[in-house]
């Protein structure tokens, strides 16, 4: 199939630059990366470790930005950080992996802005919420051990 010579490609939303700009909040794109490393298996959550429970109590950051660090580069794309916690069970390398990939293919889906980098630290293991129950259910059944005073 030729093209004609008049022929010109669609133009690109982004590609008109008489309508204004289009800037994304930093907390915006953050709150993005955490949704999509959420949805990866064996991730528990994404945030909540010391350093973010005292970087929220003095900067008064939002929930939803916790555990996600945005850095815009001069050439417009993301660099990221992600703090995670992973489930016990989990591979930590593949899940750290997985997490890294889908954030960046969410961000740039819903941005259209290029992601340098994802990195990803492991802040912490935890027990799936049906396992926590049961390992409290067996603390409870042990007896209590009589004083040998």
């Amino acid at each position: 199939m030729r093209s004609s010579p008049d022929f010109t490609p669609p133009t690109r939303i982004d590609d008109q630059p008489e309508l204004g700009e289009i800037k994304i909040n930093h907390a915006v794109v953050a709150s993005i990366a955490r949704l999509a490393a959420l949805h990866v298996k064996g991730v528990a959550s994404v945030g909540g470790g010391l350093a973010d429970g005292l970087s929220e109590l003095f900067s008064k950051r939002e929930s939803e930005s916790r555990g996600v660090r945005v850095i815009e580069e001069a050439s417009g794309a993301y660099a990221l950080e992600l703090r995670i916690a992973v489930y016990f069970g989990a591979e930590i390398g593949r899940t750290a992996y997985e997490a890294q990939m889908a954030v960046r293919r969410q961000v740039i889906a819903m941005t259209g802005n290029d992601v340098s980098r994802v990195d990803i630290i492991i802040e912490g293991v935890r027990l799936p919420a049906s396992d926590a129950n049961r390992s409290e259910a067996n603390d409870e059944a042990w007896p209590d051990a009589p004083a040998t005073d």
